[in-house]
């Protein structure tokens, strides 16, 4: 059940929100969503929902459109929350369950789940306005899991959660992948898509940058890291051949370099001074590929 999109296109009168984008998000994998606020990530995911009609190209999974018959088999996780604040727990989550074709008992069962992995079994009977954000963010998210979907689409899963919460979502997120569904998830922290998806997209300004297997991206990119700590003054490396950025930290030294020779050479010149007690060679992260791409423009 492969998703695909090919040549789709938003405008909104004469702005065009997404721009031509052409994708195909693998069964079963996590796909990450990258790019600074307004460059056609929700919109791109409103049109995969079959919320906004794409102007121009084709959206399909499993060959398929997608429309109210498929719904059953996609969650969602929007980034705006749309929670009813005056609704207990237990009846809200029932009600959009059984929208999605549940029975009363199975809702409950699996809520009961939701609520102890969670270690938050009292939450049923409070109502939402009772939460904290960080704990209604979880009950947003049971509700766009609960009902065991096939793919799902989280948009900025993990914003304004504390480190506990995002790691406690994140294990649910990697597990449901594990069993099976297919995730896609759009966020502007890197370091969440750079652990834990194995194919990317880019998108700056409605247009993919960059888009493909993160491993090949990282190896194409050319690039790589030096981090070099070091008793003596590293301040002479910013202008070695083959430095392309330079950054003294309290310890040493990061640099990025056009490629592996160029660390050996840095290496001579290092160990010709003094004691390195750091001298690690590390590929790109994705926070520099995406610099690289999208510019001074992300914030």
């Amino acid at each position: 059940m492969v998703l695909r999109l090919e040549k789709v296109t938003k405008r909104f009168g004469s702005f065009t929100a997404v721009d031509g984008l052409s994708l195909t998000i693998p069964e079963k994998e996590m796909f990450g969503f990258l790019g600074a606020n307004g460059a056609g990530k929700t919109t791109t995911f409103r049109m995969i929902l079959g919320l906004l009609d794409a102007s121009d190209g084709t959206i399909t999974w499993d060959g398929k459109p997608i429309n109210y018959s498929t719904s059953n088999l996609i969650g969602y996780l929007p980034e705006e929350r749309g929670l009813y604040p005056k609704l207990k727990v237990r009846d809200q989550i029932v009600y959009l369950a059984r929208l999605r074709g549940m029975t009363k008992q199975e809702a409950l069962r699996e809520l009961d789940l939701w609520l102890n992995r969670f270690k938050v079994p009292e939450y049923a009977d409070k109502k939402v306005e009772e939460l904290s954000k960080g704990n209604q963010q979880k009950i947003q998210f049971i509700a766009a899991v609960i009902h065991k979907p096939k793919l799902l689409i989280l948009d900025e899963p993990f914003s304004g959660l504390d480190p506990v919460n995002v790691e406690q979502l994140k294990a649910a997120v990697i597990d449901l992948k594990e069993a099976g569904t297919t995730i896609v998830f759009a966020s502007h922290r890197m370091e969440h898509v750079e652990e834990m998806c194995e194919h990317i997209c880019i998108m700056h300004k409605g247009r993919p940058v960059v888009h493909g297997a993160l491993k090949e991206i990282k190896r194409s990119f050319g690039k790589k890291n030096l981090v070099i700590h070091a008793d003596f003054d590293t301040a002479f490396l910013k202008d070695y051949p083959g430095v392309t950025k330079a950054k003294q930290t309290a310890e040493g030294i990061q640099l990025q370099i056009e490629g592996e020779p160029v660390a050996e050479g840095i290496l001579k010149e290092v160990v010709a001074r003094g004691f390195a007690r750091k001298f690690v060679l590390e590929e790109p992260s994705l926070n520099d590929i995406f610099i690289e791409k999208v510019g001074d423009s992300y914030e």
